[in-house]
Order: structure tokens, then C-alpha cells, then sequence
């Protein structure tokens, strides 16, 4: 019984409940409240850009999360599980720490089915490219793969001077009409300057202390993996009744998303993007 009940009387039983009962109703309201407070920290922008790419990542097929060792023959048929982060994966501090053996049929400057590989860049999964300038600033952009796939009439949405990126989370958006392109920051640090397509790169970052880059590709490892990501999409547009156009020599036409219907592109650029 309860004291704002009728009848009820002050005994040594209904003490004994009513403490019961206060005790599991203080626990249930702490725990509700513990429960608030850990999500609205996770709301936090880096926190929600970190649940989504957890999320993201998951769900890609395992070919898709190949280890960058395999693609230079260092392991064999390795599945990335630590969402492409090299900087705190224990397996790549140990290759790293011993000499390369490579199975790589390219080289660096070398060009696999016409998309340019730069040796003075850095390649992050997500089809940016990352160039380190003499000041140390970053220097982003959308590597030959993606910028074919990316229709010719979308407008980037860039992110403003001062905001805060963080790797595998949003870097900016591609949007025509209703339909929107995500593409992930290769990169931590502070967006201080914007640009776009014309000016052949979109954002240029200030990475600061976070100026670790161990976990995107360089070198041998480049031209096997843009390889399989024309395969990957290839499977892609066989699957929604297309297939990627070649022109002649095997070189990648340069308006890939121009010879394919709109319809379920964004789905196919979203895959490539590592975007679920």
C-alpha cells in the first residue's frame, strides 16, 4: 500500500515495502537518466559520424574489406576488421615493421585502367586522395574513379571554413535534386579553405596534432586496390543490368554515371563510397 492510498497506516510491513518499492523506482530513474546522458554525448557530431561509419563498414561484403597487405601479396585473403583504420590495427604495425614483399603488378605513376595514380598522394578507401603540402596542411580531393561516377550536374556541399572533420566520418555531399552522395574525410583536422571541381581539389584541412596518416594507402598498394574496385563495381552495375564501359585500350570513360540511367545510381555511387 501506498501512504496516498485510503487506509493506509504507518506499520513495520508497509515500511518495509514502501522502502523496496522507493529503492527499485530510484533505480529505474538512475538508470533511465545514465541511459540520457550516454546518448546525448553520443549525439555529438564526431560520436554519430563514428556510430554511422561502425554501422557503414559492417554492412559492406567481405571482398570490399580486403586488407591492404593482401593487395600487394604482404598477407593472403586478409579481411580488414578495424573499419580500414590502420593506425590502431596491430597487424600493420607488424608488416610495417619488416620488409616489404610485394606481388604488385604496378608501380607508383603507373596507370591501371586510365584512372592517374600520384606518388605524391595518399589514397583513403573512400575514393579521396590526400596530398601533404610543404606547410603541412592537407589537401583533399576525389580520386579518377569517383569523379567519373559522380553526375555531371551535382554541386558539392562543402563544409564551412573552421568546421572539425574526422576520419570516416562526412567530409562533404554531392546533391542534384533530391538525391544526395556522401563522401567520407580521409582525414582529422580543421577545414580552412573550400574549393571544388574546377579548382581541382575541395578542401584543404589543418590536421593539427592529428596529423596521423598510417591508415591511408601510398605506393605499390594503390594500383591493385583501384583494380578491384573497378571490379567491385562492375559486379555493381551487373547486378542492376548495366556494366562499366571501357573505351578502347581498357582505359574507364571519363563521365562514367553520363552512359547509365539515373535510376539507382545513387545506390551504386553510395556503394562505392562506402556508404550503406
Amino acid at each position: 500500500m501506498l501512504p496516498w492510498v485510503y487506509g493506509f497506516t504507518w506499520q513495520t510491513g508497509n515500511i518495509i515495502f514502501l522502502s523496496i518499492f522507493y529503492s527499485v523506482v530510484a533505480v529505474i530513474l538512475g538508470s533511465f537518466s545514465i541511459a540520457a546522458i550516454r546518448a546525448f554525448r553520443d549525439l555529438k557530431p564526431d560520436r554519430l559520424d563514428e556510430i554511422r561509419w561502425h554501422f557503414d563498414f559492417e554492412s559492406l561484403p567481405e571482398f570490399a574489406k580486403v586488407c591492404r597487405h593482401a593487395f600487394t601479396g604482404e598477407v593472403n585473403q586478409r579481411v580488414c576488421r578495424n573499419g580500414f583504420d590502420c593506425r590502431t590495427c596491430k597487424v600493420h604495425s607488424k608488416i610495417t615493421g619488416v620488409p616489404r614483399i610485394t606481388k604488385s603488378v604496378y608501380s607508383e605513376g603507373e596507370i591501371p585502367f586510365g584512372l592517374k595514380i600520384s606518388a605524391n598522394c595518399l589514397y583513403h578507401r573512400g575514393h579521396t586522395w590526400v596530398r601533404v603540402e610543404s606547410d603541412g596542411t592537407l589537401t583533399l580531393g576525389l580520386d579518377k574513379l569517383a569523379e567519373g561516377l559522380v553526375w555531371s550536374q551535382c554541386e558539392a556541399d562543402l563544409p564551412a571554413v573552421g568546421t572539425r572533420l574526422h576520419v570516416n566520418g562526412t567530409g562533404w555531399y554531392f546533391r542534384k535534386e533530391a538525391s544526395r552522395a556522401r563522401v567520407l574525410s580521409p582525414v582529422d583536422g580543421e577545414v580552412i579553405a573550400v574549393g571544388g571541381r574546377k579548382e581541382g581539389f575541395y578542401l584543404k584541412v589543418n590536421p593539427g596534432n592529428d596529423s596521423d596518416l598510417r591508415h591511408l594507402l601510398k605506393g605499390l598498394e594503390v594500383g591493385p586496390w583501384m583494380t578491384s574496385e573497378v571490379e567491385r563495381l562492375e559486379m555493381a552495375l551487373g547486378a542492376s543490368d548495366g556494366a562499366v564501359s571501357l573505351a578502347d585500350g581498357g582505359v574507364l570513360l571519363d563521365n562514367i554515371a553520363a552512359n547509365y540511367p539515373e535510376q539507382g545510381w545513387e545506390d551504386i555511387l553510395a556503394l562505392m563510397l562506402l556508404e550503406s
